[in-house]
């Protein structure tokens, strides 16, 4: 895991650096079939980490979000999830809550895992059993315990509306693009929480879930179920990365609320 950790620190780094490149030069961009938005930039990471990853491991699987899944990822024990651009309205708005998302997931959970922001020169990575880091130096979640004016990255519209049993108590809300970047600001105890009861593709959310585990927060979908990652439709119903103390909290009050599964 050490090793693997390494080089998806090394493998982020070079993404970023392609990536800021592309930026600079004046980045093109389309829609994909979903309407979501895609540049040339995502395109040429996904290319490189690909290539750097797969160099090294080619006995991983793979799965990204910029690449067509292929169906043989299921029989590999292990395999790289790749967001190559993870908040790619930031990246293309000069915003810089962007992220490069890497993970290795054996036997359905993560085990080695980096989310880096270039913009804002943050690396968090994690390796099973290891601890979560942010450029090097330890991290730990919150130890907040109310909801009260607790930290949230989630939209604020969302607890106002007329589907919960309780009102919410007053909380302070903020938004960051990156999936991946809300969930690492929760294992630095930057937030106490970030919630989004949407799906959220594997890309989105294995990186960060190790690295909010290793720093003692907790992450499942809105009913507490923990994610599996590596199935055949590799997306979680929802998402609930807390610090220990808020996570129950949240969970009894959205585990009642039905969502598509």
């Amino acid at each position: 895991m050490t090793d693997d950790l390494v080089l998806l620190r090394d493998a982020a780094l070079e993404a970023g650096r392609i990536a800021r490149e592309h930026r600079e030069r004046g980045l093109k961009i389309w829609s994909k079939s979903g309407g979501s938005p895609v540049t040339d930039a995502d395109l040429a990471v996904d290319k490189r980490l690909h290539d750097i990853l797969l160099a090294a491991r080619p006995d991983y699987g793979w799965l990204s979000e910029e690449t067509a899944d292929d169906p043989a990822r299921l029989s590999r024990r292990r395999l790289f999830v790749v967001d190559p651009i993870d908040g790619t309205v930031a990246f293309m708005k000069g915003k810089p809550w962007w992220t490069v998302a890497l993970a290795v997931v054996e036997d359905e959970q993560p085990v080695a895992a980096v989310v880096y922001a270039p913009a804002l020169d943050e690396l968090y990575e994690a390796a099973a059993g290891q601890g979560a880091r942010r450029n090097g130096q330890p991290i730990r979640a919150s130890d907040a315990d109310s909801l009260e004016d607790a930290a949230m990255l989630a939209d604020a519209k969302l607890f106002e509306r007329d589907i919960w049993a309780d009102p919410w108590p007053a909380m302070r809300f903020e938004k960051r693009n990156s999936i991946a970047y809300r969930m690492a600001l929760v294992a630095a105890g930057a937030f106490d929480a970030a919630v989004a009861l949407s799906p959220k593709h594997d890309w989105d959310v294995a990186a960060g879930a190790l690295i909010a585990a290793e720093a003692g927060a907790i992450t499942t979908d809105h009913r507490g179920r923990p994610f599996r990652f590596n199935q055949p439709v590799p997306a979680q119903p929802s998402l609930v990365c807390a610090a220990p103390g808020v996570h129950p909290l949240i969970l009894s009050r959205c585990a009642p609320i039905s969502l598509p599964e």
